[in-house]
């Protein structure tokens, strides 16, 4: 029997994607691990103050936009680019060229509309602040502003780098805002002041996507030629963006309800609740990033030589890691008041800050495996290019994710936020999985 485990588990090692999926994912252990570091000493040195609040406000358009435009067209491009790569006639050249002008204009329109948006967005959902807090907000902002363009550089550098199976270099990249916070903490504290936390982002992001931009020169991973808007695979790419752009700008919507209703209660609810997010945040990242990096492009890839096959895999890969987050979500609520005592109660994070994260972290653990799972499953319908259901599902999830944190907030404060963000999160991506099951009958039905 001993033998028999032995022998599948090098069968299994010698799987390439089993083995990029290990390589991704042991980076990305390393790199959350070094970023998990960086998160105790900005508790050390700032706890739950206005200063952490202010970042995390200033951080939340520029990551907004990231997350929402940027992240959500690199994603509908890796399919249509494989696409492109095995069509007739294909010109990978034009359709990388396509890829970047698309993300820098994006990142252009997107930070005008930051920029002009600033006062009437603070105004709006940050109401009745002292002059210092809005201070604070703007000082940061237009420092993390141009990391914008930065981010649409990497994250179009990082896309291509996984198309072409280079998973090492791109997970790499994402050490270097994490040691950019941890070098200005240690070295130029007193000379940044309140504008750590924002030139460490800042610095961090121009040299991420500078090492993946020597990293595609090195290794002639880019082409670029003169874009074809009229390009079949393109026209497609384009018709898909409003769907996924509206899943990711609805999506982003409930980081931005959340933050509203705690801006509402005492100073440092904010930091609060990213606080309780860091443990779940940093087993979701783990999988995820090593999940998403070689399971989209596999995705696409299966998607197109054998969709049976592709549905097949994905009921295979959701089933064991809604076991496997299972666990370590149970493990980490019984260790939840040990670690957050741990790894960050000392100097300005107090044993009264402990017990608020603590409970928040519990509550925000008991979704990881729905989360990890609907990562996998919104990865999988873009692959299939089925992007439009997922914004009914997120406009559907935002507007309970207000009702409940309206209801939530009165009664029970940060926790209620962070009890509705829950069971929003279960109910959207149990929806997600009913909807990929219906698809795969559809599918079956017409063969």
């Amino acid at each position: 029997m001993y033998s028999n485990l032995l022998t599948r588990l090098r069968v299994l090692l010698k799987n390439k994607l089993v083995g990029n999926i290990l390589i991704v994912g042991s980076l990305t252990l390393l790199i959350k691990g070094l970023g998990f570091y960086k998160e105790t000493l900005v508790a050390s040195n700032f706890g739950l103050s206005l200063i952490l609040d202010t970042f995390f406000v200033a951080f939340l358009i520029p990551g907004f936009i990231q997350n929402v435009f940027l992240e959500s067209f690199n994603t509908v491009f890796i399919p249509n680019y494989i696409t492109e790569t095995k069509s007739e006639n294909s010109n990978i050249g034009s359709f990388q060229a396509l890829g970047f002008v698309t993300s820098i204009a994006a990142a252009t329109f997107f930070s005008l509309i930051a920029v002009l948006g600033t006062d009437f967005y603070l105004e709006a959902f940050f109401p009745g602040k002292e002059e210092v807090y809005y201070s604070l907000v703007k000082d940061q902002f237009y420092i993390i502003l141009p990391c914008i363009y930065f981010w649409s550089i990497s994250s179009m550098l990082s896309s291509l780098l996984k198309i072409n199976d280079e998973f090492t270099f791109s997970s790499i990249g994402g050490i270097f805002v994490a040691a950019s916070i941890i070098i200005c903490i240690f070295f130029f504290k007193e000379r940044l002041g309140n504008l750590l936390l924002s030139v460490g982002t800042l610095v961090g992001s121009v040299f991420q996507s500078l090492y993946l931009l020597i990293v595609c020169i090195k290794y002639r991973i880019i082409e670029l030629s003169i874009p074809d808007f009229k390009n079949r695979n393109a026209l497609i790419l384009f018709r898909q963006m409003p769907a996924k752009v509206s899943s990711g700008l609805l999506t982003g919507m409930n980081t931005i309800v959340d933050q509203f209703f705690a801006a509402q209660l005492v100073v440092g609810s904010i930091a609060a609740m990213n606080y309780g997010l860091k443990m779940p945040a940093f087993l979701i990242g783990i999988l995820v990033i090593a999940l998403n990096s070689v399971l989209l492009p596999q995705f696409s890839k299966m998607v197109l030589d054998n969709r049976e096959n592709a549905f097949n895999f994905y009921y295979r890969t959701i089933k064991f890691l809604f076991l496997g987050a299972g666990f370590f979500a149970i493990m980490g609520i019984f260790l939840t008041d040990f670690l957050v005592e741990l790894f960050f109660q000392r100097n300005e994070f107090t044993a009264e800050d402990t017990v608020i994260v603590s409970e928040i972290q519990k509550i925000y653990l008991i979704y990881t495996p729905f989360a990890i799972c609907g990562m996998v499953t919104v990865n999988f319908l873009t692959s299939l290019n089925k992007n439009s259901v997922m914004a009914y599902a997120s406009l559907i999830a935002v507007i309970l994710n207000f009702v409940g944190d309206y209801i939530l907030f009165t009664h029970f404060g940060v926790f209620g936020i962070a009890l509705c963000t829950t069971i929003v999160v279960i109910l959207k991506n149990i929806f997600l999985l009913y909807f990929a099951v219906k698809v795969h009958a559809k599918y079956k039905s017409l063969e």
